[in-house]
């Protein structure tokens, strides 16, 4: 196992519908996906993002494209239209995400491109 940041294993967008954010995770190969199945759960990815999402985490599995869905309830606070906060569209929380570390088996790691 080797202890990787979760942006050596997939990309993400975010986006924003009136307080809840949403953050999709895509992974770079099927091998990875099916780790970040188990490995990133909403559990995992609101105990990461505790402090700017106050309310629950939802995941959805998007299995024909190899990407988790998460929505973030309470995470804008109100949302764009009538936030006074600096990014009110969520569009960071996909950045905050990918810095999330996770402990990955090597095989999964072994079929990635090199950085």
């Amino acid at each position: 196992m080797a202890r990787t940041p979760l942006v050596r294993l997939a990309h993400a967008r975010s986006g924003d519908k009136g307080d809840t954010a949403n953050v999709g995770v895509i992974a770079f190969t099927p091998a990875v996906y099916d780790f970040l199945k188990t490995a990133l759960t909403q559990e995992r990815v609101a105990a990461h993002l505790a402090g700017l999402v106050r309310g629950p985490v939802q995941r959805f599995e998007l299995d024909n494209l190899g990407a988790l869905n998460f929505l973030l309830h309470g995470a804008l606070d109100g949302g764009g239209t009538v936030s006074l906060m600096t990014d009110a569209q969520g569009k960071v929380l996909s950045n905050a995400l990918l810095r999330l570390e996770l402990d990955v088996p090597e095989p999964v790691l072994s079929g990635l491109p090199r950085s």
